[in-house]
């Protein structure tokens, strides 16, 4: 008999070793997986579209390794491994469509690896409905082409505990510790800080139960993962103590913020509430992200009576972890932040999904698969809807960036420059200029030395509606680029009248 916690993982079993005809049905199973990731991929490519210019923090990472700008300024936040990951693309080409694609066909590949880690553990038809769950939301789909790190945290949140739960259940599983490893890595790799939430369940788990080879793997794979991280902490701001305090400075000060409201508002498509002052979104708006924990608890309901408790329970174990800094921690909000909970709700959520629409000896009911197929279609609708409006005005946004940097160069602002004032990051990428700023999470630099290198190359200041103009660029030329005012310092103005 099984005491204690080793008790959760009496119903997770590996399957047995095929047969001809169960290699048949493991075909089945990959190919409806890949069916699934496919379809992600398609949709990212005809709902977001390729032509979707990069946004303020893509030009953050992408400057790191591109060659169209120089390197925006790194906040201690921020993790190298998305711009590492863009590297194979952007270090030899300005092509954003070209980024755009690989970034969706890469992201619907590891989306179906991170499926199959959790073969065995439910059923295919379920690992298909989680996986199509999790694509079709509107942030999913929206983050899937675009050089942002928190979707690829999900999929290695996905691979992670996929493989720590075949690992736990099957000593015999020689590939579980390494896909542990991958994952965690993977996690760190983009976002250390979030990838230590996410596996602190495990990390409990495993020395709970005396599984040293997993806890050896998750912390391999973390170390892994961040050591660029940690090293840079020591390098540019003094250790890793100092890399955090910074990082909560940035992002406002980290501590107690219930900062539900705020998501909730996000989630009509603000892609940054920051600040969340805005109404709340329409009650069907918002309906299924109430709906998500509830048919989690319903999973777990339901895998506890069929007696395969730690399958369900351990993935929302660290869903729940994964959300609590973004909802507890933080003083504003953004719907991408959640997406490695999402993942793993999805589980239960697509597991319940099933139990409500079979009965026990596997036949349809009806009346259930009516209404299921009524609540999944409106929740689709919702989806598209928000989706749609997010990618209209990210492209405006987008487009006024260029138009901004199209009006530079003809003042005279061209590379070298160097920009600063409101919205200098994106205009500055796109103008081709370096960007700095004397105030704020990313100051690089002053007022003295602004105007040094104003003596040097074409310089100007970027002053958005209701925001006052600086001192140093009062003397400077005022021009107007659509709703931005632009103070050009003199050395532009002599280099246009050449």
């Amino acid at each position: 008999m099984v005491y204690g916690v080793d008790a959760l993982f009496t119903g997770v079993r590996r399957r047995e070793p095929r047969t001809l005809a169960g290699t048949s049905w493991q075909a089945r199973d990959d190919a409806l997986l890949a069916a699934v990731a496919g379809a992600f991929t398609l949709a990212q490519l005809l709902l977001v579209g390729p032509g979707l210019g990069l946004g303020w923090d893509e030009t953050v990472y992408v400057s790191q390794v591109g060659a169209q700008a120089p390197a925006s300024s790194f906040s201690a936040p921020r993790a190298r491994g998305v711009s590492l990951l863009a590297a194979p693309v952007a270090s030899w080409s300005t092509s954003t469509a070209l980024l755009r694609i690989y970034l969706a066909l890469l992201s619907g590949l590891v989306l179906y690896l991170a499926l199959r880690q959790w073969r065995g553990l439910f059923p295919a038809r379920v690992l298909a409905g989680a996986g199509a769950l999790f694509a079709t939301l509107w942030v999913t789909l929206f983050y899937g082409p675009q050089v942002m790190p928190n979707l690829w945290v999900a999929l290695g949140a996905l691979i992670c505990v996929g493989c720590f739960l075949r690992g736990s259940a099957d000593h015999s599983d020689r590939a579980a510790p390494w896909g542990v490893v991958a994952g965690a890595a993977l996690m760190a790799w983009m976002r250390p800080t979030d990838a230590v939430w996410v596996a602190a369940p495990l990390l409990v788990l495993a020395a709970v139960t005396r599984r040293p080879r997993l806890l050896a793997a998750l912390v391999a794979g973390l170390a892994a993962g961040a050591a660029e991280w940690v090293i840079e902490a020591y390098v540019r701001y003094g250790g890793l103590a100092e890399r955090l305090s910074e990082g909560s400075r940035v992002q406002g000060g980290l501590g107690w913020h219930v900062a539900v409201g705020d998501q909730m508002r996000s989630l009509v498509g603000r892609t940054l509430c920051r600040p969340c002052t805005a109404p709340m979104p329409h009650p069907v708006v918002m309906l299924w992200w109430f709906a998500l924990p509830l048919l989690a608890v319903l999973g777990l309901v339901v895998a506890v009576r069929a007696g395969r408790t730690a399958r369900t329970l351990v993935p929302l174990a660290c869903a729940v972890t994964a959300a609590f800094p973004y909802l507890f921690l933080i003083g504003y909000a953004a719907p991408r932040f959640l997406l490695p909970a999402y993942a793993l709700l999805a589980l239960p959520v697509a597991d319940a999904a099933l139990h409500m629409v079979r009965g026990p000896h596997g036949r349809w009911r009806p009346v259930a698969v009516v209404l299921v197929a009524c609540a999944l279609a409106g929740h689709l609708g919702v989806q598209y809807a928000v989706l749609h409006r997010t990618v209209e005005r990210s492209t405006a946004d987008r487009v006024a960036w260029a138009r901004t940097a199209t009006g530079l160069h003809r003042l005279g602002v061209r590379p070298p420059c160097l920009l600063t004032g409101d919205q200098a990051i994106p205009v500055a990428y796109y103008a081709g200029c370096a960007s700095a700023a004397t105030r704020g999470p990313d100051t690089s630099t002053t007022e003295a030395g602004i105007r040094a290198t104003a003596e040097r190359i074409p310089v100007a200041h970027l002053t958005g509606p209701g925001h006052p103009t600086p001192a140093y660029a009062y003397a400077w030329d005022d021009h107007r680029i659509g709703k931005v005012s632009v103070q050009v310092a003199p050395t532009a103005r002599q280099d246009a009248s050449r």
